[in-house]
């Protein structure tokens, strides 16, 4: 499975699966013939640019291509700017917060982790790793979970890693709390949503 993703990431041009022996820091080309070698030479066109940009959000993130399209949809459905309604959509989804929080090496290990139950949300398990986080919920690991080899080391996570703004946690209690809203800042990030956007307003 890995060598698939990297393989995505060598076609995309940036490594976005996370892991640290990504094939693409080895080799930054696409797959294939190395492009000298290629008789023809292909032309990147708004259409492609725009392409990119989405595959690239969509595989950051790990949802399937009818999921992120649902999520296009119900952010140019709300008033504002559908670009923040996007990244802040995607952002609330628990793998997500999972990952960001330190807890997981990437967003496919974090998925893994709230499947199996590893995380409460007030007094309910949570196993669905695309629920969408609200301001003030709090997430903690559960009791039943902190004994296993993914949590021993989980408060020097916490406390090491540096989690966004709008997340705030307790090192000591194990828990996280939602205090604010996604900010999308795109040099920051590396994506351009605003590509995404447009490619299904085509």
């Amino acid at each position: 499975m890995s060598r698939v993703k990297c393989k995505v990431c060598r076609r995309l041009g940036e490594s976005i699966c996370g892991r640290e022996k990504c094939a693409f820091k080895n080799r930054p080309f696409p797959p294939g013939k190395p492009i000298a070698e290629r008789k023809h030479r292909s032309m990147v066109t708004e259409y492609g640019i725009q392409l990119k940009e989405k595959q690239k959000l969509r595989r950051t993130y790990g949802v399937s291509e009818k999921q992120f399209q649902a999520y296009v949809h119900k952010s140019t459905g709300e008033e504002g700017s559908p670009v923040d309604h996007l990244f802040e959509n995607l952002e609330r989804r628990l793998d997500n917060v999972v990952y960001r929080l330190g807890l997981a090496m990437n967003r496919t290990q974090a998925r893994q982790m709230v499947s199996h139950g590893h995380f409460v949300i007030g007094k309910r398990k949570i196993t669905i790793p695309s629920y969408r986080v609200s301001t003030g919920e709090i997430i903690t690991i559960r009791e039943g979970s902190r004994k296993s080899p993914l949590f021993l080391s989980a408060t020097e996570k916490l406390n090491k890693h540096g989690a966004p703004a709008w997340l705030s946690t307790d090192p000591v209690k194990l828990t996280a709390e939602v205090k604010g809203v996604p900010k999308y800042d795109k040099n920051e990030l590396g994506f351009n949503v605003q590509s995404v956007i447009e490619f299904y307003s085509r």
